[in-house]
């Protein structure tokens, strides 16, 4: 009769215990959902967040090519480690040279669409060693572009769209302009002159009709796979000079040249070894 009596009697505060959890579940904070909406609640609010995202944006201008990459710090776009910047095939097109930390001193922008490089470029940038701008679109360089580097090594044009070129550092020890279009118009007498320090000397696949002055200073010359169509005296050597020899150039690229070398004997007696060419 007592266990009957004691059931009866916790039966209805059971009830309102449950209901009173109830009511304190919805109002632990300002705007909550009893918990079986809650599921449903967050179902719809990430549906709704992937349809934003899929949404076009309204009114906003269409960005031109390379202005995304030009807006972009360049340390988002491109790799930067201590001295070096590797900004190489960038996705926005990078279409011209980014800013440089001011520390910076090798440069690698290969395959890139650089169109143009003017004086301003790296005019703020006097510590660069190295710059690599293999594989752009360049087609013109501002003379005096490269003159303010004064500590610059090597230097690769390779692979762009140069008709001339412009005047280079007095302390290159490489420059390679492989595969541009180069013509003997283009350079001029002087280009190389006072690289004193050069050693690696790359024209090859140009447009060249005729050797230019090589300093004495190259070791390493490729002039493979241009017009040229004759080799004079003082190309290499010293017409003057019977006596003179050029040890130091030890390797001479001419194949793929219409000129046949084996008709210019003299033009090779101060090399200790023949270029490679066509003799017959």
């Amino acid at each position: 009769m007592k266990a009957l009596l004691l059931t009866c009697m916790l039966v209805p505060w059971l009830a309102a215990a449950s209901a009173r959890r109830s009511d304190q579940d919805t109002q632990m904070i300002p705007g909550s959902i009893p918990g079986r909406g809650l599921d449903r609640y967050f179902s719809d609010h990430l549906k709704s967040r992937r349809a934003r995202r899929t949404l076009p944006p309204a009114d906003e201008p269409e960005a031109t090519p390379g202005e995304e990459a030009a807006d972009l710090p360049t340390c988002l776009l491109c790799v930067c480690l201590t001295g070096s910047v590797y900004c190489e095939d960038i996705s926005p097109d990078m279409t011209t040279v980014p800013t440089l930390p001011k520390e910076t001193a090798y440069l690698y922008a290969r395959f890139n669409k650089i169109k143009k490089i003017s004086t301003k470029d790296f005019s703020d940038f006097l510590t660069l060693k190295r710059i690599d701008l293999t594989g752009n679109l360049i087609s013109e360089i501002e003379d005096g572009a490269f003159s303010q580097l004064t500590l610059l090594e090597e230097l690769s044009l390779a692979e762009n769209r140069l008709v001339k070129l412009p005047t280079l550092p007095t302390k290159l020890t490489s420059f390679n302009a492989n595969h541009n279009f180069l013509k003997t118009s283009g350079v001029k007498t002087n280009a190389f002159k006072k690289l004193t320090k050069l050693l690696k000397l790359y024209l090859a696949n140009n447009q060249l009709q005729a050797i230019p002055h090589i300093p004495e200073s190259v070791r390493i010359l490729h002039l493979q796979n241009n017009n040229i169509t004759v080799v004079s005296k003082d190309s290499f050597c010293r017409s003057n000079d019977t006596y003179y020899l050029r040890l130091s150039l030890s390797e001479v690229r001419m194949d793929a040249n219409p000129v046949i070398l084996s008709k210019h004997p003299d033009s090779f007696t101060c090399l200790k070894a023949l270029p490679v060419g066509q003799y017959r």
